[in-house]
């Protein structure tokens, strides 16, 4: 049987000091408590590692190899037990996460930042789905995470509420209601309303349409052939306005601008974990509920 890592801690204390009382002293334990360890220390090994008189103590040559050997075998010992602590409190492995594309503006990469930098051994990769495949990928262990718009249903999995957004159009900078520093619901409704494809997040889909629904004349809404175009050029013309939460403000193109709709109910953000979680999930949690907290993602 290997001895136990206490006993060779002490024994290396003794090998600096060379004397009992001292090394004792310094320990924190009794004179004859050191001395019992040391001679069970021996037999387990089953040979001197220590001569002893009255008044001095001297190392054999095998207690002068153990010596100089212990050191960096503890050390690698206080290693594997640091990993294993890190990998028992999620702060160790591969983290996937899977985010709805309008989500990468801000609040996924501000989350994924925080991780990487408040993990050193954690390797975090995010990538962007469709919306509803992103609940069926972690339930599935696919992905271990994902951030979605909206509250997303699913099977196999929870979902915990991460930022409310407030609820806006994106529209040309020369548009007569850019004008204003909020718009009327029934004055946004008076334009063309350019909303995502369905299919893309029925949700968010229809928790945009719903606004207008009591409007008159009645909305007109319209899907564009790009689902992504990054140009925009259907705002651009000033004609078509676009529903959009506050994140849209951050990442303007050239010529755009955003304004909040009054009155209009908040989008929520939400992040998707599987119902059984490690340490790892219960980590992506807490770091992601600080951050929170600290953006004001979740105002009272």
């Amino acid at each position: 049987m290997a001895p136990d890592t206490v006993s060779l801690r002490y024994f290396l204390v003794l090998a600096q000091e060379l004397n009992f009382t001292r090394a004792a002293a310094r320990i924190g334990i009794a004179q004859p408590a050191l001395s019992a360890r040391m001679r069970r220390l021996e037999a387990e090994l089953g040979t001197p590692l220590l001569v002893r008189n009255t008044r001095t103590v001297v190392l054999t040559t095998a207690g002068a190899a153990l010596a100089e050997s212990v050191p960096p075998a503890l050390a690698a010992l206080d290693r594997a037990w640091d990993t294993a602590r890190s990998a028992a409190a999620g702060e160790l492995g591969t983290l996937r996460i899977g985010y709805s594309l309008s989500t990468g503006a801000e609040t996924t990469p501000a989350l994924v930042d925080r991780l990487i930098r408040g993990n050193s051994g954690l390797e975090v990769g995010a990538v962007p789905m469709a919306t509803p495949e992103i609940s069926p990928a972690v339930a599935d262990g696919r992905i271990d995470a994902g951030i979605t718009r909206g509250e997303q249903p699913g099977r196999g999995v929870r979902r915990f509420l991460l930022r409310r957004a407030r609820v806006g159009v994106q529209l040309a900078q020369h548009h007569p209601l850019a004008e204003h520093a909020e718009i009327e619901i029934a004055d946004a409704a008076a334009y063309p309303l350019r909303l995502p494809d369905r299919a893309a997040n029925p949700v968010i889909h229809d928790q945009l349409s719903a606004l207008f629904r009591d409007t008159r004349p009645h909305s007109r809404f319209h899907t564009p052939a790009v689902s992504f175009d990054m140009s925009q050029r259907d705002l651009r013309d000033g004609a078509t306005l676009a529903p959009a939460g506050e994140a849209a403000a951050t990442v303007q193109p050239a010529g755009l601008t955003w304004r909040p709709l009054r009155g209009a109910p908040s989008l929520t953000i939400h992040m998707v974990l599987p119902r059984e979680q490690s340490p790892l999930h219960r980590r992506i949690r807490a770091v992601a509920k600080t951050l929170a907290h600290e953006l004001h993602w979740l105002p009272d």
